[in-house]
């Protein structure tokens, strides 16, 4: 069961990330029309500009309560799993979620990258999965 709410947990985060990403990109429309005299001043304009920015803040927090849930995750699950697994769920999110909004999606290219990242997704859950049911299986000692 634990594996379920792992795979889900992982499965929101790359939706958060994922599908912030390109909102975020589009947030920071008009950044590099900020400009002042020196760095300092710079740097503290152009964090006024993205937080009073609502088309950037709201994908923004979005995206770091998906870092939160990582975190959390990291911490309760397998790293082996659950780092590529989320790193390329995110990926797949960020395409899909581009595609949506009319960026361009990358052709034939990006469509075999895609399944072959769903194939080595699959293949990590399974290697977990197989893994966790093994240990078990080493574990228990029949009863006399």
């Amino acid at each position: 069961m634990a594996t379920v709410v792992e795979l889900l947990s992982l499965l929101l985060v790359s939706l958060l990330w994922g599908c912030t990403n390109p909102f975020l990109k589009r947030g920071t429309d008009g950044l590099e029309k900020v400009t002042e005299t020196n760095r300092v001043s710079q740097l503290l304009a152009e964090i006024k500009f993205l937080f009073l920015n609502i088309k950037y803040l709201i994908p923004f927090l979005l995206n770091q309560s998906g870092s939160l849930i990582y975190y959390y995750t990291l911490s309760t699950s397998e790293l082996s799993l659950v780092v590529p697994v989320a790193n390329s769920l995110t990926f797949l999110c960020t395409l899909l979620t581009g595609k949506l909004l009319g960026e361009e999606f990358g052709g034939k290219q990006a469509v075999v990258g895609m399944f072959l990242t769903m194939a080595g997704i699959t293949l990590c859950v399974i290697s977990s999965i197989d893994n966790q049911d093994t240990g078990k299986r080493d574990m228990a000692q029949p009863v006399h």
